[in-house]
Formats: structure tokens, C-alpha cells, sequence
């Protein structure tokens, strides 16, 4: 299944900043016609407008706030490609005292607002003919890191539900999308200590768009990443991507 981005209507959350905006500027980039920029703060989108004109429309949408996905969904009703980036990260292992509540916030917006935003966008990207709906997820879906514990089982929840996602959406004929970068160069990997090792967004954007042209499920984005995505590549296509209905039955 293959989709062209090109005179499509895109929404992407989180779009104010890091990956979120280099999205954002790589749909316009291979041709959509408009792009949603889904934001907790309206004010935040306001410089994307000014530069990009009626091709950028600002929404307001939190993945910790159902009643504002709901809506913006009622404004999106044009949207083809729907690409869930926002989320949050805390620096924890599992034996602080306050794992369990810093586990909590991660998942209620990695996880339980990628399932938010699927259920609100659903039903429009079948309306308008299936598209795409994208999901960013990390290398940390599949490898957990000590200091990270909770963001990495946040992220393999998140890809759990991605895969789920994959299934459940495949008769509407929407095309699902994980996503998986390594360390990239945004505020929420300045604040984790990432570094030198961190990535450009650029490459993540451009890998996504990639990605749901050529049908891929898996996206491995950057070098870090591609690396990680090689080694697991065999337990992805004949486990993760299999059709296993039969065997189970």
C-alpha cells in the first residue's frame, strides 16, 4: 500500500518545534496542499503561519486533553495523513521512588493519546479514502535503556498499539506507520543528555514521508536507529509483519 503525499491534507501534533515542525515543513516540501499544525498553544503555530500562509492552519490539540482531539478532529475533516509525534520524556529508572508516577504521565500521553488521536482520526481517514496515520515511536519501543526505563516501556506500549493499529485499520485502507528514530536533536533529547549522538529532525521527516510512499511499516530513521533496525529486521518481518492469523486459529 503506497500513498503520495503531494496535494494532500496532512495534520501533524506537536508541530511547533524539533521533529514535529520538520514534518510539518518536509509535507509541504513534497507538495500537501495544507498542513494542520496540532499544538497544546495556539500562540506556539503562530510563527508557521506567518511563514507559510493559508498552507498552515494552527489547531489546538493535547494528547492529556480527549475533549480538545475530539474537536480538532471536527476541524480536520479534510485530513489524509494523520502523524501522531508529540509525547513526553522523563529521565527515570524503575527503582526511583517515583517511577510508577513518572510511568503514569509517560504513558497517558504516549500511549493513551496515540489511542485518543487513532480513535478521533479513524474514522475521518476512511471518509476521505484511507491515506496514512504515522506513529512515532523510538528505538526504545524495542531496547530498553536503564536510565529511560519508563520512557522505553512507554514506547514499546506505544508500538504495541501501533502494530494493533496496523491491523484494525488495514480494511479502511489506511496505511500505518511506525516510526522509530534513535537520539535527534530537539529539547526533549538536549534535556536527556543526548548530545553529540543526536540526529537532525530533517532525517526524520524525510524517512516518515518515505516511508508511507513506499508502504513500510517499520522506519528506522537515522544511523543509530538503522543500525538497531538491522539487527531486529528478521524478528520484524517474520514475526511483527507476518500474518500469523492462520497460526493462531
Amino acid at each position: 500500500m503506497t500513498f503520495d503525499v503531494k496535494n494532500k491534507t496532512v495534520l501533524v501534533t506537536g508541530a511547533n518545534r524539533g521533529i514535529g515542525k520538520a514534518i510539518l515543513e518536509e509535507a509541504l516540501r513534497r507538495g500537501a496542499t495544507k498542513v494542520y499544525a496540532a499544538v497544546r498553544t495556539l500562540e506556539s503555530a503562530d510563527s508557521l503561519v506567518a511563514e507559510h500562509g493559508d498552507q498552515v492552519v494552527a489547531v489546538r490539540l493535547d494528547l492529556d486533553d480527549h475533549a480538545s482531539i475530539t474537536t480538532a478532529a471536527e476541524t480536520a475533516k479534510d485530513v489524509d495523513v494523520v502523524v501522531n509525534n508529540a509525547g513526553v520524556l522523563k529521565v527515570s529508572t524503575a527503582i526511583e521512588k517515583d517511577a510508577i508516577e513518572t510511568l503514569q504521565f509517560e504513558m497517558n500521553t504516549n500511549v493513551y493519546g496515540l489511542i485518543r488521536v487513532a480513535q478521533a482520526f479513524a474514522p475521518i481517514l476512511k471518509a476521505n479514502g484511507g491515506g496514512a496515520f504515522a506513529q512515532l515511536n523510538s528505538v526504545a519501543s524495542v531496547k530498553t535503556f536503564g536510565n529511560f526505563a519508563t520512557y522505553c516501556a512507554s514506547k514499546a506500549a506505544s508500538y504495541s498499539i501501533t502494530q494493533g493499529l496496523r491491523e484494525s485499520l488495514r480494511e479502511q485502507g489506511t496505511h500505518v506507520v511506525s516510526v522509530h528514530p534513535g537520539p535527534i536533536q530537539t529539547d526533549m533529547g538536549v534535556a536527556a543528555g543526548f548530545g553529540d549522538i543526536a540526529a537532525s529532525p530533517v532525517l526524520v521527516a524525510k524517512a516518515i514521508f518515505d516511508a508511507i510512499a513506499e508502504g513500510r511499516f517499520h522506519c528506522w530513521t537515522d544511523p543509530m536507529a538503522q543500525q538497531i533496525g538491522a539487527a531486529y529486521q528478521s524478528f520484524a518481518e517474520n514475526v511483527v509483519e507476518a500474518d500469523m492469523q492462520e497460526s493462531l486459529s
